[in-house]
C-alpha cells in the first residue's frame, strides 16, 4: 500500500469567533448541510458538528452501518463480525443511542443507514441537495480510502466539504512536516516537536437546525444487537462499560475528581489485578469511538495539576499516557505498511514460528498459565484489560513464551478489544 503521508485536508482548529467568519464566507446561507458521524460520537467540544450546523437551514445528522465492521461473521473465533467482537459491536449501539438522545435534546435525531459508507453517503448527498458536508478526520488506512472516494464526488459537485482534526489532539501531517517529512521515532523526539494542544471548543450547542425532507432513503433508528443479526445475546453477557459520551463525562468527571490519585499516576505502576476496580480510568473507549474528546481530557488534567502542589510527568503521567497515543497515531500514519512485519520499514524482521495451536491455546485462555489464563478470560468477558496484563499476554505470545508472531496477536486484540485502536494496536 502507498504512503498516506502527503494526502492533504483540510486540518483545522478553530476558536469559537472563527466559526461565524469562516461558514459565512463558504457555502451559501440557508442551505442543506450533513454531518456524517463515524468516530466523534459526542455533541462537546465538536467542531464538524459545529461548522455543519452554523448558517443552515437543515441538518442531516447521518450514521451508515459498515457491513466490513459490523456483520455477523460465522466463521469467525468468537461471536461477531470479522472485525469485531459482540462487547464492541454493543459499546458502539449504546454510544450511538446517546448520541441519538443528545440530539434530540437538540431538536434533531440521528438518522442510521446500512451499507458501503461511501456509497451511501453519496446517494445521500444527491437525494438532499447536500451543500455542506462536515466530518471528522480520520488517519486510517481503510478510513482514507473511504473518505477520498466522497470528497472526489463532492468536489466535482460543489459541495463544501469540512474534514478538521479532531480525533487527537495533534494533526500527524504537521507533527511529521516538522520532523522533516518523516515520523518521529522515539516518544522523546515527538515530545520535542509538539508544544500544547489547542483548547477544546468553549461553544454549548442549545439547538440544531431542523432535519429537512428525507425522501424515500430507508432511514433507519439505532438498531439493538439482535437486529444485526446477533440472536439470543443477554445484557449479562456484555463489558461491564457502558458506551456512550453521557458515561465518558460521568467516568471523567470521577476519576478527575480524585486529584490526589490523578497526580501521583505514574505507569507502569498500578494492579492490574484490580478487577472489581479498575485501577486506571477505563477511558480509552471512549477515546476510540470520540465518545469523549482527548482535547477535553487533556486540558481538564491540566486543570488537576494547577490545583495541586505535586504530580507526575510524561511520559508516565496521564497527560504522558495521552501523549503515547498521539505518538502512535503519527508514526502510524506516516509509516506504509504499518500494521504488518514485511514491507514495514520501521519493524524487525523476524522468524515467527506460525503455531496455531500455541495461537489457540493463548486465544482461548488454555495456556494453563494461570495468569494469562485469567486476562485472556477477562479480554473475551468484558473486551477490556489493564494496560500492564496486555503487556503481559502480548510478551508472552510473541519473544516472551510462544514466540508467535505478532500480527497473529494484534488481530486478537483487534477483535475482541472495546478499544481497538488501529495504530495503538499495531503500534504495542
Amino acid at each position: 500500500m502507498p504512503s498516506l503521508l502527503f494526502l492533504r485536508r483540510p486540518h483545522l482548529y478553530l476558536s469559537p469567533s472563527r466559526f461565524s467568519q469562516l461558514s459565512t464566507s463558504t457555502t451559501a446561507m440557508g442551505s442543506n448541510s450533513l454531518i456524517w458521524f463515524r468516530k466523534g460520537l459526542r455533541i462537546h467540544d465538536n467542531p464538524a458538528l459545529l461548522y455543519a450546523a452554523e448558517h443552515s437551514a437543515h441538518l442531516y445528522p447521518v450514521f451508515v452501518i459498515d457491513p466490513h465492521f459490523m456483520a455477523p461473521d460465522p466463521a469467525a473465533f468468537s461471536p461477531g463480525s470479522s472485525k469485531s467482537g459482540l462487547n464492541r459491536i454493543q459499546f458502539l449501539l449504546e454510544s450511538l443511542a446517546d448520541l441519538d438522545s443528545s440530539l434530540r435534546n437538540l431538536g434533531s435525531r440521528l438518522l442510521v443507514f446500512e451499507g458501503v459508507p461511501a456509497e451511501v453517503i453519496i446517494r445521500l448527498l444527491k437525494e438532499w441537495n447536500i451543500k455542506k458536508l462536515c466530518f471528522e478526520c480520520d488517519t486510517e488506512p481503510y478510513s482514507q480510502l473511504r473518505d477520498n472516494s466522497v470528497k472526489e464526488f463532492a468536489s466535482v459537485s460543489g459541495i463544501e466539504v469540512f474534514s478538521p482534526v479532531s480525533h487527537t489532539l495533534f494533526d500527524p501531517v504537521d507533527v511529521i512536516q516538522k520532523n522533516g517529512g518523516k515520523p518521529p521515532l522515539s516518544y522523546q523526539q515527538f515530545m520535542k516537536l509538539v508544544g500544547q494542544p489547542p483548547m477544546p471548543l468553549e461553544q454549548q450547542l442549545t439547538s440544531l437546525p431542523s432535519i429537512g425532507t428525507l425522501g424515500d432513503c430507508g432511514v433507519l433508528s439505532v438498531p439493538k444487537i439482535d437486529e444485526l443479526g446477533y440472536c439470543g445475546i443477554t445484557q449479562e453477557e456484555f463489558s461491564p462499560f457502558r458506551g456512550g459520551e453521557t458515561e465518558a463525562l460521568n467516568r471523567l468527571k470521577k476519576s478527575l475528581d480524585d486529584t490526589e490519585w490523578v497526580s501521583n499516576f505514574e505507569k507502569p505502576k498500578g494492579d492490574p489485578s484490580a478487577f472489581l476496580k479498575p485501577a486506571t480510568t477505563v477511558l480509552s473507549p471512549y477515546l476510540k469511538f470520540g465518545c469523549l474528546s482527548s482535547r477535553h481530557f487533556y486540558w481538564c488534567l491540566q486543570d488537576v495539576y494547577r490545583k495541586v502542589k505535586k504530580h507526575t510527568s510524561p511520559p508516565v503521567s496521564l497527560v504522558g499516557q495521552l501523549l503515547w497515543r498521539e505518538f502512535f497515531y503519527t508514526v502510524a500514519f506516516g509509516t506504509s505498511n504499518f500494521d504488518r512485519m514485511e514491507g514495514n520499514r520501521i519493524c524487525k524482521q523476524v522468524p515467527w514460528k506460525d503455531n496455531e495451536e500455541l495461537l489457540v491455546a493463548w486465544r482461548e485462555a488454555r495456556t494453563g498459565f494461570p495468569w494469562i489464563d485469567a486476562i485472556m478470560v477477562q479480554l473475551h468477558s468484558w473486551g477490556w484489560m489493564h494496560h500492564l496484563a496486555r503487556h503481559s499476554v502480548a510478551c508472552f505470545l510473541t519473544r516472551g513464551d510462544l514466540f508467535v508472531h505478532w500480527e497473529k496477536g494484534r488481530d486478537v486484540f483487534e477483535r475482541l478489544l472495546i478499544d481497538s485502536d488501529w495504530a495503538i494496536n499495531n503500534g504495542n
